[in-house]
């Protein structure tokens, strides 16, 4: 086909050799969506079924933008009957499928983390535990851990290593949460998201026709990120290609950086011995970065030892040093970034949206959201809140929920006082505890209230059976209308419509509007999905909801703001202007990693990823002091600044100080603060001056050819005065810096005296 011959060699290479397995090692913007993309649609092109392609990805943001470019080479036609998706919503297709070998109905719902952590909670006050020690956050951290390891409650609880460790921790109970987590699961018909890998392993170990079924239908797999998959993915991924064995891997070592959720650098190092008989390709050429930005992340990453070796290069113009920004306190740091970024937005003409300030940990950010605001400087913090986790939303949803899969614990105990109907918790509490002593739902008693005499009151009972006539009403709806009517009709019936209308607040109407955008996207969900001829029922549309990740939640309107995040969440991110920010040791690298090689490592591999975000310009910034949990610490300069090649920094220095009360105006703070230059454009001679005769320069008087001095950049010729009045600048070479431009009002430039 013709359009293979769009890429280079290495990744021709990659895209049109399709038989046997194959691992494709892609460095930092070399092209890795590209080649996953044409090597599929050169599989359609060769006649091969799109049903008959299983290709995995982390985010369904990356899946969309596959099929989109892979109908743009071979047509919609051939591209719509692929299986692409995320590891979470192919297997949630899976198991749907297969759902009741394994004891659910195919309507089971997914719990968000969320849902998962108030489950926990409730269990855990059941138990008259003390929440205090036994943290939902951290206990459903140790049971994800433990799924995603494919230990299932009953061998936690019998796995003495994990007790001894648990009773070390002070938590000798958390098998014992596990295991009621994992019953009021099953009962509520629901999964979560580690489930979803879970009992798609159960299903292949306990039943072998149905593995067979799957690994005869996909001829070949591809898998996106292999680098970040545990060793639930890995083991369901091997297991499928042992058939036909066409499996294609495409991954970076040297971004593997998500070891806390369980991500296996060994599943891509050890490629080759899961399958001997594999081809190796290298994506090396880095399409996004300049020069200086790509040979200082080789300089850092080549001091791993983990890794599969690769020369990473481009070919892009040298650009930019990469600067390094000293700050004495914290605050002074935020201070400096939002100075600069502001300087470079009125400068440059850049959009905001093309910085980014990225941070080891989120606490980090509060500092730069406060130095953005003073500088009316525009911003959204990635990873926030999203748009599915706001209260009104939850709610409706938790509607939508229950309408599909009525024994859904925590939807039903959301809803079924809101808005309220006189159904308060001793109420809920009392179901519940007949619930867990019939080892059935909340659901189920309810609906058998005269099953179990003097629960409730008869006034109560009257209640609970007008809830479950209306929840009954939506779910004869959902299965004669598409998502939307039936999503219109329980926003409006249940009663949510008519209570966030009673709120006029300015909030009250923002919640209003979310709901109405809720409802637009189950709108345009059902236009697609009849276009398309695909499911357009509410039960769909839920999943995929559910489905969705971090990177599938930005907003439109989020577009010209600079963007505050994580590293871990840049990953698969690109920026023209990158600050790396709180570069001092026990911040980056964390202080429980610096003790750890493995750790060590991966925190390198997490600082590469940060370098590599950039397209042309990198600022690393490091404070001598910062508050850390109530109390000043003077931390070290980061290693990873000194381990960069010196060749590719542009120093230590300083910027402005910021004033301690007022902020003055953007003109009187950016003395000494140069503009960088792409490139130098060729050499020029600069002749030695005595530092002890130099006199503050008149600017008036100066011209080409004459040699001044700054304080930061040292001694230079100018080459060029440009502008007139308070706009005239001096382009000037620097001996030990190359050229820069200062504006001449700001620049405090000194000459030699006679």
């Amino acid at each position: 086909m013709d359009f293979i011959s769009e890429l280079n060699e290495n990744q021709r290479n990659a895209a049109t050799h399709t038989d046997g397995p194959s691992l494709v090692i892609a460095g930092a913007g070399s092209g890795k969506t590209r080649v996953l993309t044409y090597r599929i649609a050169h599989l359609l092109s060769q006649g091969v079924p799109g049903y008959r392609i299983l290709a995995l990805t982390f985010t369904n943001k990356a899946a969309r933008e596959m099929q989109k470019r892979i109908a743009a080479l071979v047509g919609q036609d051939n591209a719509s009957d692929l299986w692409m998706g995320t590891f979470h919503s192919i297997f949630s297709r899976f198991l749907r499928i297969e759902a009741e070998q394994l004891g659910y109905t195919s309507n089971f719902t997914i719990y968000d983390a969320q849902d998962s952590r108030n489950l926990i909670k409730s269990i855990i006050k059941d138990m008259k535990l003390d929440d205090k020690v036994y943290k939902p956050n951290d206990v459903l951290g140790r049971i994800s851990m433990a799924k995603n390891n494919l230990i299932v409650a009953q061998a936690y609880a019998q796995s003495s290593k994990i007790v001894l460790a648990d009773k070390a921790a002070k938590k000798p109970l958390i098998s014992e949460i596990y295991k009621h987590y994992q019953t009021r699961c099953k009962q509520s018909d629901v999964m979560d998201f580690d489930d979803l890998l879970l009992q798609t392993n159960i299903l292949f170990r306990d039943f072998p026709e149905t593995l067979a079924k799957y690994q005869r239908k996909f001829d070949y797999i591809l898998v996106d990120e292999y680098q970040d998959t545990n060793y639930a993915q890995y083991l369901i991924i091997k297991k499928l290609a042992e058939t036909h064995r066409n499996i294609c891997v495409v991954g970076d070592d040297a971004q593997s950086i998500y070891s806390f959720r369980g991500a296996r650098i060994e599943n891509i190092l050890n490629f080759r011995n899961d399958y001997p008989d594999y081809k190796i390709y290298k994506l090396e050429q880095n399409y996004r970065s300049t020069t200086t930005i790509v040979d200082a992340a080789n300089s850092i990453i080549s001091r791993n030892k983990e890794q599969i070796p690769k020369n990473v290069y481009s070919r892009n113009e040298e650009g930019d040093k990469i600067r390094v920004m000293k700050a004495m306190t914290d605050k002074e740091e935020g201070f400096q970034v939002a100075q600069e970024i502001f300087r470079l937005s009125q400068y440059e003409q850049a959009e905001y949206a093309d910085f980014a300030i990225l941070y080891r940990t989120n606490a980090q950010s509060r500092i730069m959201e406060e130095s953005l605001r003073k500088r009316n400087i525009p911003y959204k913090i990635y990873g926030g809140l999203s748009f599915y986790q706001r209260k009104e939303i939850k709610d409706l949803l938790a509607y939508f929920r229950l309408t599909v899969n009525p024994n859904d614990e925590e939807a039903l105990k959301r809803v079924i006082n809101y808005p309220r109907r006189g159904i308060g918790d001793t109420t809920v509490d009392k179901l519940k505890e007949v619930a867990l002593r019939y080892d059935v739902s909340i659901w189920t008693v309810l609906c058998n209230l005269e099953r179990v005499p003097g629960v409730v009151s008869n006034t109560t009972a009257g209640k609970l059976r007008n809830f479950q006539e209306l929840i009954e009403r939506f779910t004869r709806t959902t299965a004669e209308e598409n998502a939307f009517d039936a999503a219109q009709l329980i926003a409006r019936a249940s009663g949510i419509i008519e209570d966030l209308s009673a709120d006029d607040t300015p909030e009250g109407v923002s919640r209003r509007e979310n709901i109405q955008e809720l409802l637009n996207a189950a709108k345009e969900f059902t236009a697609t999905a009849y276009k398309e001829g695909r499911d357009d029922k509410l039960p769909a549309f839920l999943e995929g909801v559910a489905l969705l990740t971090d990177q599938d939640n930005e907003k439109p309107e989020d577009t010209n703001k600079v963007t505050l995040m994580t590293i871990h969440s840049a990953k698969g991110l690109e920026f023209p202007n990158v600050f790396i920010t709180g570069m001092e040791e026990d911040l980056f690298p964390a202080q429980q990693c610096a003790l750890s090689p493995q750790a060590l490592e991966e925190e390198r591999r997490l600082f590469y990823v940060a370098l590599t975000r950039a397209e042309k310009r990198v600022v690393l910034t490091y404070s001598t002091s910062r508050y850390k949990n109530g109390n000043m610490v003077y931390p070290r300069p980061s290693r990873f600044i000194a381990e960069i090649d010196p060749h590719y920094l542009d120093g230590f220095f300083t910027p402005a100080r910021p004033p301690q009360t007022t902020l003055p105006h953007f003109q009187n703070r950016t003395a000494g603060i140069p503009k960088p230059q792409i490139s130098i454009q060729k050499k020029v001679d600069v002749p030695a001056i005595d530092l002890s005769k130099l006199q503050p320069a008149n600017n008036e008087q100066l011209a080409p050819e004459m040699v001044v001095h700054h304080p930061t950049f040292g001694t230079g010729k100018i080459t060029a005065i440009e502008g007139q009045g308070a706009n005239k600048r001096a382009r000037i070479y620097f001996a030990r810096h190359g050229v820069k431009v200062l504006m001449l009002k700001f620049a405090k430039l000194y000459r030699q005296t006679d």
